[in-house]
């Protein structure tokens, strides 16, 4: 472990608001996972002071009222789970969801995988072998209302962003850049590559679940054409895009 590493975790009060526990100062897939699995535990345990709970990529939040609640109490309680067992080592939490997302990439649905291939030193064809291939865990939500950011795709795939901005992607695009892919819950501008599109839905207000995606939870694209997007696009009235949901045990 390296002198940096050894600080964390660290345990700091955000106003009066809550509390956050950092498992790192980078985002690293350990540090994702112990962020995850930290936030599960507390969550498990049943505090009445806490509110509310979120995970970032590398730290946990625990919204607490310390206008009403003692910040060192709640720190010691906190510092006793942490030492409770190595959190760099931990099983990511049962009950998580695998889903089976269809994807088209490249084509004018997804106009940038070649350039995004060329970044990575590969064909257009060995991108979207590995995009596929590839077992994606939600690292996080955020920017938007249920937007998961995915990870952590392999080390080829650490390119950067663009050096400007795509005016408007569409919502359900698969964007990539810094090794990992975002699916986009609405229309927005972006400077991460356009490599793939979905019909996927990640913020349906009116359904039984408005942010179907998790931290913790896994995805994985299957290939399909542009003319099979078309008719999932005319057929999607779940918002689930063809997706296929399994529970992880």
């Amino acid at each position: 472990m390296s002198d940096q590493q050894s600080h964390y975790p660290i345990i700091r009060s955000v106003g009066l608001n809550g509390i956050l526990v950092t498992f790192g100062d980078t985002a690293t897939d350990t540090a994702n996972r112990a962020a995850i699995a930290f936030r599960n535990a507390v969550d498990t345990l049943g505090w009445p002071e806490v509110d509310e709970s979120s995970s970032t990529l590398v730290s946990a939040f625990f919204r607490v009222d310390l206008a009403q609640h003692s910040f060192a109490v709640i720190r010691d309680r906190l510092q006793d789970t942490l030492a409770s067992q190595d959190w760099t080592d931990v099983a990511l939490p049962p009950g998580r969801t695998l889903w089976t997302i269809p994807a088209v990439f490249g084509t004018d649905r997804a106009p940038q995988l070649t350039e995004a291939a060329e970044a990575a030193g590969m064909t257009a064809e060995q991108a979207e072998a590995e995009l596929t291939a590839a077992r994606l865990r939600v690292l996080t939500i955020g920017f938007a209302p249920g937007q998961p950011y995915l990870g952590t795709l392999g080390a080829a795939w650490n390119i950067p962003r663009q050096v400007g901005l795509s005016p408007n992607v569409p919502a359900g695009a698969l964007v990539a850049a810094v090794r990992q892919i975002c699916l986009f819950t609405k229309d927005t501008p972006t400077g991460w590559r356009h490599v793939g599109q979905t019909a996927f839905q990640c913020f349906r207000p009116r359904g039984d679940m408005p942010f179907p995606l998790s931290p913790g939870d896994e995805i994985q694209f299957t290939q399909i054409t542009a003319q099979e997007l078309a008719r999932i696009e005319t057929h999607n009235a779940d918002g689930s895009g063809g997706a296929v949901r399994e529970v992880l045990t």
